[in-house]
């Protein structure tokens, strides 16, 4: 099931099922401080519920994959990472592929689904973001004082040991940047032509309702929306059997 895998000369570990021949194979996209273990059963959940092969994977320099050669990111960092995945399709010879992703790995799901299409049946994103709001930046500064007063840093320090305080700062730095405040991948979303499903908590702390209306309203396949109430930037977390029930459903109509 784990195994370590190398792309561009660089670890990374993934967890990989693949007993069921002739199906969709989902792919889970951690979040900016996210890894394999942090996802829990949720994966293997959905993947039981829709007799589908899962592979949910460590992003470089996260859990259990190689550190970072540094924690200064560019720009584009979130668009090399789809770079990176369409490499571990191509690799591992993946057909009927599903990305699941959450916060940048939900923005990294749609970044890949417009630069390859051929290979993505259908995206699934949670907490996404498309642009920079004052909402995000304000979630992301009070992380860095939670980080420094709390016990953040420790629980942590569980799933990424020693990596732990460049992957906090990677994120920080760069969202905190005035070069980020411009970012924006919205020039991508028209190009996506697979059925999307958008969810977002009513109460996301990281971003408000236009990164979802603006996903709706700009990709070019069918798209369904899911808003639940009451809940953050966690759905699959926070409202983990709404999540399931309508991932189902969208994935059952691929």
């Amino acid at each position: 099931m784990y195994s370590d895998i190398t792309i561009n000369n660089q670890l990374l570990k993934i967890y990989h099922t693949k007993e069921k021949d002739g199906r969709p194979t989902i792919i889970f996209l951690h979040d900016s401080l996210g890894c394999i273990k942090l996802w829990r059963d949720f994966p293997e959940e959905l993947g039981e519920l829709t007799n589908s092969n899962i592979l949910v994977y460590d992003r470089l320099g996260y859990g259990e994959s190689a550190p970072f050669i540094t924690i200064e990111r560019d720009n584009d960092y979130l668009e090399k990472e789809a770079d990176v995945l369409n490499e571990l399709i191509k690799l591992l010879q993946l057909k009927e592929v599903i990305l699941f992703g959450h916060s940048d790995g939900a923005s990294i799901s749609l970044i890949t689904a417009a630069k390859y299409p051929e290979l993505i049946k259908g995206v699934i994103v949670e907490g996404a973001h498309i642009f920079v709001e004052d909402i995000t930046l304000k979630g992301i500064r009070e992380a860095e004082v939670a980080y420094k007063t709390t016990n953040l840093k420790e629980r942590l320090q569980k799933y990424h040991g020693d990596k732990t305080d460049a992957v906090f700062m990677a994120w920080n730095t760069v969202w905190l940047s005035d070069t980020f405040r411009d970012w924006n991948i919205e020039h991508f979303l028209s190009k996506i032509t697979c059925p999307v499903m958008v969810i977002q908590g009513e109460n996301d702390e990281f971003g408000s309702m236009a990164q979802l209306e603006g996903i709706i309203n700009q990709v070019s396949g069918r798209r369904e929306k899911l808003i639940i109430p009451a809940i953050g930037h966690t759905p699959h977390k926070e409202a983990p059997q709404e999540v399931l029930g309508k991932s189902v459903l969208f994935i059952n109509k691929l």
